[in-house]
């Protein structure tokens, strides 16, 4: 026969309808209301979890401001307080929390000194303001942390004096803050059986040696630590004590990741055909925390819009060059596109470096060298029946700054991510017209409620200089797909030169998306995408629109949401039918 157990935990509390926020904060503390099945079967464990929530109640109770509260926690109708551990029950059949919360306190005398010459006034922590604990506790810490941004990185609460007074609902708080000398950033060792070298830790974090010390500054290098994503983690700790000369010393803790690593991805289109990816990763090739990344894709297998394309890559990235904020890269790529107006071989080599500003803000500047040969299926053939080839070098210098401020970079639901690219070309062999590549992505994100989340993104891009006969085929714009408009077939709208169609020389796109959260971790997306192709540079009286719309599904994993898309056109003569898109992330 089993043994007995309680279904549920009783909490009374008076004025329960008047305290809803208390009520929640009660319910969320109860270590008794979370216990697995199992352990409702051991007195032991009951018992225990009991004597540890009369604590957890009391700080929610006074984190809301009550100090003057009763906690009673009746096991069988005794007392949890005063059942002995060694005397717990064998089984507990009924459980039930009182509490009676008395009369909200008020803060009286609010006294915490010296303070920065930095600080604000307190909002919430005033004299007739409600005496909640975590309005003290975050009073006393923007304190000490005031102290630390302008270099006393001691400062710390020296004396308490937190007095309730029941026969006025007041509670008194008086606070002693010693700054400490002001310091500045002395020695760095690095601890650990780090395979990266020693000095390239200190040289990727940064740390600023005889600066002023900064916590911003600290965090900021251990976040150059991870970003490297050599390192499983990074730690970086201060001596207890500084230095005679005012300096303080610190040490950098680091666990390094496997250096190597594989990986291999898959998408599908009722159109495009199957697409492969696979990579092969080295974070450490150096020992400074470097990077190699070989990547090959084969891409529109099975698809019914132009053959097979393929492409291999390799990038090198050194972190920490001219700077821990700046990054060092080369690529060399190897590409294979066969579209049904043109076929594209090309090599490419490029060297360049990225730069982190802040944390949102990231630009890059390079210098690409690229060897194209072009086979132009939308002219007539020879005389052998051969389309005519042609074949050019280009130099480039392509540039791109990033504003990053979403919430999460594969399921974003606030904020905003914007995009900026442009790449000056010039021909250095070959014919064809100097000119330039720009484009823009800017996508916004906005919650409504807990379960809905509106998204949006614009596009723009345009080639200037060459004409489209001339330019590289990989520079023009085509909308239609799952990168622009969901339910056209992929790449079906172009533009139209003297009967030739051929990618346009501008682009415009815009995408909107209701996600709406159904259960835990599934969600449904009802989307409208539009986009325009053009054959000048700017304006939009030269092209032509068209436009998609459907439903989708999405199932929250631990690398980001699966995502199935199933679309038709709307507007437009570029497609018909269902397109059906599969993934991993959200569309944008």
């Amino acid at each position: 026969m089993p043994a007995a157990a309680f279904e549920q935990v009783v909490l009374r509390l008076p004025r329960a309808d008047e305290l809803p926020e208390l009520r929640t904060s009660l319910v969320d503390a109860l270590l008794l209301g979370t216990l697995p099945d199992e352990a409702r079967t051991d007195g032991d464990e009951v018992l225990a979890a009991a004597q540890a929530d009369y604590a957890r109640l009391l700080e929610a109770l006074y984190a809301q401001g009550f100090y003057g509260a009763s906690v009673r926690i009746l096991l069988d109708g005794r007392e949890a307080a005063t059942i002995a551990p060694l005397n717990a029950p064998d089984t507990v059949d009924s459980v039930q929390v009182i509490v009676e919360p008395g009369a909200r306190f008020d803060l009286g005398v609010t006294d915490i000194a010296p303070r920065p010459p930095t600080a604000e006034p307190f909002e919430d922590f005033r004299t007739g303001a409600p005496a909640l604990a975590t309005t003290v506790r975050d009073a006393a810490q923007s304190t000490v942390e005031g102290w630390e941004e302008l270099g006393f990185a001691k400062a710390q609460v020296t004396d308490q004096d937190i007095i309730a007074r029941h026969e006025r609902n007041r509670l008194d708080v008086i606070v002693r803050v010693a700054p400490g000398p002001r310091l500045r950033f002395g020695d760095v060792t690095v601890g650990g059986q780090s395979a990266v070298r020693a000095p390239r830790v200190r040289q990727i974090a940064g740390i600023p040696r005889g600066e002023t010390f900064s916590p911003d500054a600290v965090e900021r290098a251990a976040d150059r630590l991870r970003s490297t994503g050599t390192f499983r983690s990074a730690t970086i700790t201060e001596a207890e004590e500084p230095n005679a000369d005012g300096t303080l010393d610190f040490t950098i803790d680091v666990i390094d990741r496997e250096p190597r690593r594989i990986g291999a991805g898959a998408e599908i289109s009722s159109l495009q055909g199957l697409t492969l990816t696979g990579f092969w990763l080295h974070r450490n090739i150096l020992g400074g925390a470097e990077r190699l990344r070989i990547e090959g894709e084969a891409a529109q297998l099975g698809g019914t819009s132009g053959g097979p394309d393929y492409s291999l890559s390799a990038r090198f990235e050194k972190p920490a060059v001219y700077g821990p904020d700046t990054r060092f890269f080369a690529l060399a790529a190897i590409e294979y596109t066969d579209e049904p107006d043109y076929i594209d071989q090309t090599v490419r080599l490029e060297l360049g470096a990225t730069r982190e500003f802040s944390d949102a803000l990231t630009g890059s500047l390079g210098i690409a060298l690229r060897n194209s040969r072009i086979t132009d299926r939308f002219l007539p053939r020879d005389a052998d029946g051969d389309y005519p080839e042609r074949e050019f070098t280009l130099l480039s210098f392509p540039t791109s700054l990033e504003w990053d401020l979403r919430d999460s970079a594969l399921n974003a639901t606030e904020g905003y991510f914007l995009r900026a690219e442009v790449e000056p070309f010039a021909v250095v062999s070959g014919d064809g017209d100097s000119g330039a590549r720009t484009e823009l992505d800017a996508r916004a994100y906005y919650s409504v409620g807990e379960n809905v989340v509106l998204a949006a993104r614009g596009q723009l891009g345009a080639v200037v200089g060459p004409d489209a006969l001339d330019a590289p085929p990989e520079f023009l714009f085509y909308s239609g797909g799952g990168g622009t408009v969901r339910g056209q077939p992929f790449r079906s709208l172009d533009a139209e030169y003297d009967g030739i169609d051929l990618g346009g020389r501008s682009f415009a796109g815009l995408s909107g998306e209701v996600r709406v959260d159904v259960r835990e971790n599934i969600s449904v997306v009802g989307f409208y995408d539009v986009g325009y192709v053009g054959s000048e540079p700017f304006g939009f009286d030269d092209g032509d629109w068209h436009s998609g719309a459907g439903l989708g599904l999405r199932y929250d994993t631990t690398i980001g949401p699966l995502r199935l898309d199933v679309a038709g056109p709307v507007s437009g003569g570029t497609g018909e039918g269902v397109q059906i898109y599969l993934g991993i992330g959200q569309a944008f």
